[in-house]
C-alpha cells in the first residue's frame, strides 16, 4: 500500500513549524520518526493533506536535569534507554531499529493506549508543554490522553517538551509487561512508582481506551483496585478477562520490585 498524494514541508524552525501547522490546522501533521504515521497512512488510516517534516529541530532533541527531568519532544527512544523508568519501559518498545528514529513527543502524540510511554508519563505525574504559534500551555499528562489515538492536542499545537517532577527519597520505579513476543504491543503493561510511607501510582497500558492511573493508599489490596478500575478491550490473544488477570498479576510484582528499589534507595 501507498498513502495518498500529500504537500510536503520541511520545517527548518520551531516557528516555521508552527506557522505551517496554524496554516493548515487539522489536516497538517507534524512527521518526526514517523514509526506510527507512516504505517498508517500506507495503509490509508491516516490521511494527512500536509506533512510538517520536523526532524531538522534540533532544538527539541535535548534531555535536561535540574531537579525536574526536561526532555524535548524530538528525543529519540533510544536515547531514554539511559532514563530510569523511561529506560525499562522503552527497552519493550518494538525492535532497536524503531527506538533509533521513534521519538517521546511523536509517541505520546499518537496516544496509542497499548503504547508503553503514555503510561509511564502518568505514573510519573508529567506534565506536558504544548505551543502553538501564538501561545503556549502546560497540561497535565493525566488530563492529555483522552480517548485512543486522541490527545488534548488542539489543531494548531505541537507538543514540545515533557517534564517529569524529581522523585521524591525513598521512592522506587518499576515498568512490567507481558507480550507474545519480543517487541509486540504488550497484552498488559504496568508502571509502579511506590513512596515509602506515601500513595503509590500505577499506570497501565492495554487496559482501556487510555492509559488508566490508579493511586492507591494500601497496598495490600492495590490489585484488586487495579482490576476494578480497567476496562481492557480484549483481543484474539487475550479475553478480557485475561487481561485483567494479568493487570492483577503484574501490579502485584511491579510494586514488590518497586518497593525493594525505595527500600535500597
Amino acid at each position: 500500500m501507498k498513502p495518498p498524494r500529500f504537500k510536503y514541508i520541511a520545517a527548518d524552525s520551531l516557528a516555521g513549524a508552527l506557522a505551517a501547522k496554524a496554516e493548515h490546522g487539522a489536516e497538517a501533521r507534524f512527521l518526526a520518526g514517523g514509526q506510527s504515521l507512516i504505517p498508517a497512512m500506507n495503509f490509508r488510516l491516516a490521511q494527512p493533506g500536509v506533512l510538517i517534516d520536523i526532524n531538522a529541530l534540533a532544538e527539541l532533541d535535548y534531555v535536561r536535569e535540574a531537579g525536574t527531568l526536561r526532555i524535548g519532544a524530538l528525543t529519540r527512544m533510544r536515547t531514554l534507554e539511559r532514563t530510569a523508568l523511561l529506560a525499562e519501559a522503552v527497552r519493550h518498545v518494538a525492535h532497536p531499529q524503531i527506538r533509533n528514529r521513534g521519538t517521546l513527543g511523536g509517541n505520546l502524540a499518537h496516544a496509542d493506549p497499548a503504547s508503553e510511554l503514555p503510561a509511564v508519563v502518568l505514573a510519573l505525574g508529567a506534565r506536558l508543554h504544548l505551543k502553538s504559534r501564538n501561545s503556549h500551555r502546560w497540561i497535565d499528562a493525566r488530563d492529555f490522553f483522552v480517548g485512543a489515538l486522541t490527545t488534548a492536542l488542539r489543531d494548531d499545537e505541537m507538543l514540545v517538551e515533557v517534564e517529569l517532577p524529581a522523585l521524591p527519597p525513598r521512592t522506587g520505579t518499576c515498568f512490567m509487561e507481558v507480550a507474545r513476543r519480543r517487541g509486540d504491543y504488550a497484552m498488559m503493561g504496568v508502571a509502579a512508582v511506590v513512596t515509602l510511607g506515601k500513595e503509590a501510582r500505577i499506570a497501565l497500558c492495554n487496559a482501556g481506551a487510555t492509559p488508566v492511573l490508579v493511586v492507591v493508599s494500601q497496598l495490600d489490596d492495590a490489585a484488586a483496585q487495579v482490576q476494578k478500575a480497567i476496562d481492557p478491550p480484549g483481543n484474539v490473544h487475550a479475553s478480557k478477562a485475561f487481561q485483567r488477570h494479568l493487570a492483577g498479576v503484574l501490579t502485584r510484582r511491579a510494586l514488590q520490585t518497586a518497593l525493594a528499589r525505595a527500600g535500597a534507595r
